[in-house]
Parts: C-alpha cells; sequence; structure tokens
C-alpha cells in the first residue's frame, strides 16, 4: 500500500477499534499500561482527534485512556473506520471476518503482523488491507514530518 493511500485512510477515518489494547494485570505497576506499545498507539491517535475504542475480551468495562473497553468489535455501538490489531497474525482472519461484518473500511495489522487469508477476505469485501505497518508511525511520517520513535525497525 502507498503512503498515498495510506494518507487517504488516515484523512478520511475518525474512528479506530484497537484490537489487543492492554488492561493491567493484578499486581502489576500501572506506569506499565502507559508504555505497552497499543496503549501508546492508542493514546498518539487520541491526541491527533482520532476516536479509539479498545477492544480486550479480558478487560472489558474498564477505562483505559478514558474509553471503555468492549470485548468484541462486533459490541461497538458507532460506526469504525479503522480496525487495528495488536494480536497475533493468526488472529486476523477471524478479525478481518468481524471487520466485514460491522462494515469497517479498513483492516489494519501493526508492525511484524500480515496474514494471506485476511487479505484475501478483506479485498474480496472491498475492505483496504493494511499489513507491518505501525498507525502512530505512518501518522507521524505522513502528518508530522517527523522521524519514527524506531528507524531501525525501518529497514527490515
Amino acid at each position: 500500500m502507498s503512503s498515498a493511500e495510506i494518507k487517504k485512510i488516515l484523512e478520511n477515518s475518525k474512528t479506530i477499534a484497537m484490537v489487543g489494547v492492554s488492561s493491567e494485570k493484578k499486581g502489576e505497576d500501572p506506569k506499565n499500561l502507559k508504555r505497552k506499545p497499543a496503549n501508546v498507539v492508542m493514546k498518539y491517535m487520541q491526541d491527533f482527534g482520532y476516536k479509539v475504542i479498545p477492544v480486550n475480551p479480558f478487560a472489558k468495562g474498564e477505562v483505559i485512556n478514558g474509553e471503555t473497553v468492549v470485548d468484541d468489535i462486533e459490541n461497538i455501538s458507532i460506526p469504525i473506520d479503522i480496525v487495528d490489531v495488536f494480536r497475533p497474525s493468526n488472529e486476523a482472519p477471524g478479525i478481518a471476518e468481524k471487520t466485514k461484518k460491522i462494515g469497517s473500511k479498513v483492516l489494519w495489522l501493526q508492525y511484524g503482523l500480515h496474514n494471506e487469508e485476511a487479505k484475501k477476505i478483506s479485498e474480496n469485501s472491498n475492505i483496504q488491507y493494511v499489513s507491518d505497518k505501525c498507525i502512530k508511525q505512518e501518522y507521524q511520517k505522513l502528518f508530522e514530518k517527523s522521524q519514527p520513535v524506531f528507524p531501525v525497525l525501518r529497514n527490515k
């Protein structure tokens, strides 16, 4: 997917379902939560005006970054533009099916994630498929003209 296509997605999207946002584990230092990748990305995208709904079946009802966690993207009550995935690649086909079901326009798999079956489901359902890219870093690159936080990951 080209930078121009990604820019268009980000410009035309307002809501993101973030699948795999971390909840606080029992006995864990609450400060750790703020450093977990999905939570960092969630907060960043919120800071730039996106409505981000955290999705985590084990944290349903908790509040993360001011938003109540839902257990499944199918239980989100507002239209979702982007389903952003922080889960293992093998879970992507199921998430792609749900993305189709809720009528989202984009399935976005974070760094290191790719799944051919999820790609096929997306393409056959007219859903834009982005994989192996960080939504936060793409936003920074396209709109802030800043270097990614982890430049070593750029040159794989």
